[in-house]
C-alpha cells in the first residue's frame, strides 16, 4: 500500500516577524467558486446602499445679492470664476473656491436679462432692461478707478437675452427681433425676423458656431444660420419653450425646457418629432444647460428642484433640493464636470456636486479600484429589483410627491380615455399617437 503525505513548506504560510501581514490563499478565478454571484450581489446591493448613505450634494452658497438672481455665466478659461446678474440691476464677479464676492457693481436700471464672456474671458457683456448692451473689463479696476463698461450701445428694441460665439468677436441678441452684433461696431451686423411678436432666449451652437437658435412668444422654436439673410427653420410646440441649449459634442442635437414641466430633445436634421421627451418635473421648466460631456444636462424649474438627467433617457438621475431654496432662474454646469452652479428667487446661488456621492479630493489607487470596482458591480446588477428599488428610490419634498402623483392620475386617466375611444370606434377613425409625436404642432420651413 501506498500512502501520500501531506508537505507544506514554512516558508509559503509562516511570517518571519509579527509585523508582517499573514498570507492568504485565494483562487482568483470565479468559475472555480460556486457562490461567486452570490457574493458579487451582496456586494452590490452593500455598494448601492453606500452610495445612498454617501449622497450629500450640496456643498455651499454665494450670498450676498439684494434681489433674485436672474442669470449667470461661466468664465472660458477660469474654473474659479463666476459672473451673476440680479433683478435689481446687480452685477456680481465671485471667486469660487473662496465663495467670496471679488466685485459688485450696479450695471443696468432695471433687471439684468442677460450676461455672457467673451471667448478669450478678457471681457464680458450684460444686457438689462433699460435696452443698453454694456461691455465690462475682466480684470479688477486699479484702485481709485470706479467700475465703467469699456462700451455702451444702445439698442433700438428691447433686449431680453444673449449668447456669443465661441471662437470669434460676434455674439446675438433676441427681444423683438433676433439680431447679430460685432463687438467693435454700435449698429447690428444682421436683424432676423420670421412674424414672431418676441422672442425670450437665443443661444449659440457650441460645436458649429454660425448656427444658432431661438424660442419665441408663439411657441415656436427658430433655427438659425448666421452666414443666411434670413431663418432657416422652426418647429411649433403645444406649449412655450424657456430656453434651449445645444450639445457640446453633437453638432445637431439640442434641447429645450418647456412650460408642460417636460424637456425635448431634438434632432434638427428631423424636427418633426423629438427625438427624446424627458419627464419628471411638476412645474415650469425655466433653464437647461449640458454638461461638458454632452451625455448629461441639468435643468431648473418652477417646482424649487433641480434634475440630472442622462441624454438618452426620458426619466431623471437625481433631484436636488433643499427648504430654503425657491424658484430656479438659472443653472449651470462647470467646465469640469464636476459640479453644478444654481441661482433661485430668494437672492442664493448654490453650489452642488454633480454626482451626489462622490468623493471630492485626491484618492489613492487602492480607493480609485475599489470604487470603479464598486460601479462595475452596480452596472452589473441594475436589474435586479432590490438594486433597482434602492438605486431609484429619492426622498422628495411633500408638494412634490403629491403632484407627482396627481400628475400620474391625470395621464393614466388620458390614456384609459383614449383606449376607450379607440375601442368603441371604427379601425383607423382614431389613430394612435406616440408620446414623442403629441407635444409638436407642425415643423415650418
Amino acid at each position: 500500500m501506498k500512502v501520500k503525505v501531506i508537505s507544506r513548506s514554512a516558508d509559503q504560510y509562516l511570517r518571519n516577524t509579527k509585523l508582517e501581514i499573514h498570507k492568504v490563499f485565494r483562487n482568483f478565478d470565479p468559475d472555480l467558486h460556486p457562490f461567486s454571484d452570490a457574493r458579487e450581489y451582496t456586494r452590490a446591493l452593500n455598494a448601492v446602499k453606500l452610495e445612498k448613505v454617501f449622497a450629500k450634494p450640496f456643498l455651499g452658497n454665494l450670498d450676498g445679492h439684494r434681489d433674485s438672481v436672474a442669470c449667470i455665466a461661466k468664465h472660458p478659461t477660469r474654473l474659479s470664476s463666476l459672473v451673476s446678474g440680479a433683478f435689481d440691476g446687480e452685477v456680481r464677479v465671485w471667486d469660487i473656491p473662496q465663495r467670496l464676492c471679488v466685485r459688485e457693481f450696479v450695471a443696468h436700471n432695471g433687471i439684468v436679462r442677460g450676461v455672457t464672456y467673451t471667448p478669450k474671458g478678457e471681457h464680458f457683456i450684460t444686457i438689462g432692461d433699460d435696452k443698453t448692451i454694456k461691455t465690462w473689463n475682466s480684470l479688477m479696476p486699479q484702485f481709485g478707478e470706479e467700475d465703467e463698461p469699456v462700451n455702451t450701445v444702445l439698442s433700438k428694441t428691447v433686449v431680453t437675452s444673449l449668447s456669443h460665439q465661441k471662437k470669434s468677436n460676434i455674439f446675438a441678441t433676441s427681444g423683438e427681433v433676433v439680431q447679430l452684433w460685432e463687438a467693435n461696431r454700435n449698429q447690428p451686423l444682421k436683424t432676423y425676423e420670421w412674424g414672431v411678436d418676441s422672442l425670450h432666449d437665443v443661444a449659440f451652437n457650441m460645436v458649429e458656431p454660425n448656427v444658432f437658435g431661438a424660442c419665441a412668444s408663439d411657441r415656436s422654436i427658430i433655427l438659425y444660420d448666421a452666414r443666411d439673410k434670413g431663418p432657416l427653420r422652426k418647429v411649433i410646440m403645444k406649449l412655450r419653450s424657456n430656453k434651449i441649449a445645444w450639445n457640446p459634442m453633437e453638432a445637431f442635437i439640442f434641447t429645450c425646457a418647456n412650460e408642460d414641466y417636460n424637456l425635448y430633445t431634438f434632432d434638427t436634421r428631423n424636427l418633426k418629432k423629438p427625438v427624446n421627451v424627458h419627464m419628471d418635473h411638476v412645474g415650469a421648466v425655466t433653464y437647461v444647460d449640458y454638461a461638458p460631456t454632452g451625455k448629461e444636462f441639468v435643468s431648473g424649474s418652477y417646482d424649487k428642484t433641480i434634475r440630472i438627467f442622462t441624454a438618452d433617457h426620458g426619466h431623471s438621475r437625481e433631484i436636488y433640493h433643499t427648504k430654503r431654496m425657491q424658484r430656479l432662474t438659472c443653472v449651470h454646469w462647470t467646465l469640469d464636470n464636476k459640479f453644478i452652479i444654481s441661482g433661485s428667487d430668494e437672492m442664493n446661488i448654490r453650489i452642488w456636486k454633480a454626482r451626489a456621492s462622490e468623493k471630492l479630493g485626491p484618492m489613492n489607487p487602492r480607493e480609485r479600484n475599489a470604487l470603479r470596482y464598486a460601479d462595475a458591480l452596480k452596472d452589473k446588477f441594475a436589474s435586479h429589483p432590490q438594486i433597482k428599488r434602492i438605486g431609484r428610490h429619492r426622498h422628495v419634498p411633500k408638494h412634490i410627491y403629491n403632484a407627482q402623483k396627481e400628475l400620474h392620475v391625470i395621464k393614466k386617466k388620458q390614456k384609459r380615455k383614449e383606449g376607450n375611444r379607440r375601442a368603441h370606434s371604427k379601425r383607423g377613425e382614431v389613430p394612435y399617437v406616440p408620446e414623442r409625436a403629441k407635444h409638436v404642432i407642425k415643423e415650418v420651413h
